[in-house]
């Protein structure tokens, strides 16, 4: 590790393996009605550059549509540095989805919004993540 550079705090990754074609997943991570089921609700758009809102509970955050390859990956910046990609696999009539959430910088940085350091709020993000994803986001697909 360079001395001279701050360590950053490591992303959060989330894989699982959802009971449902890759088509239905997909419908339910990169539609308006879709992401407000399991996520936050929102004002998005299938649409590379195009800026949307999502309603989070410290009010609303700017976002951002940076990466779209239906029915495969979606990434979108999320408030002014974080990055959430969402990957998606075909397996024989189930999907192997992985949610990446990137961004993070130095560990003591307090993240406006929340009063927060970057660590703090990782860990807590990364416990909510495990919810979201493994409870909230697999109902939606597998219901």
């Amino acid at each position: 590790m360079d001395i001279n550079q701050p360590s950053k705090v490591p992303d959060i990754r989330k894989t699982t393996v959802f009971n449902a074609p890759i088509h239905k997943v997909w419908e339910a991570v990169a539609t308006t009605e879709g992401i407000a089921a399991w996520f936050m609700p929102n004002n998005f758009e299938p649409k590379v550059g195009y800026e949307f809102t999502l309603q989070s509970p410290f009010g609303p955050s700017p976002c951002k549509v940076l990466e779209l390859d239906p029915p495969y990956r979606l990434s979108f910046s999320w408030d002014k540095s974080w990055r959430v990609s969402l990957e998606l696999k075909e397996l024989e009539g189930k999907t192997e989805f992985t949610l990446i959430h990137s961004g993070w910088g130095d560990p003591d940085e307090i993240i406006q919004k929340a009063g927060e350091t970057n660590s703090v709020i990782r860990n807590r993000m990364n416990d909510g993540w495990d919810s979201i994803v493994n409870n909230k986001l697999r109902k939606v697909v597998e219901g």
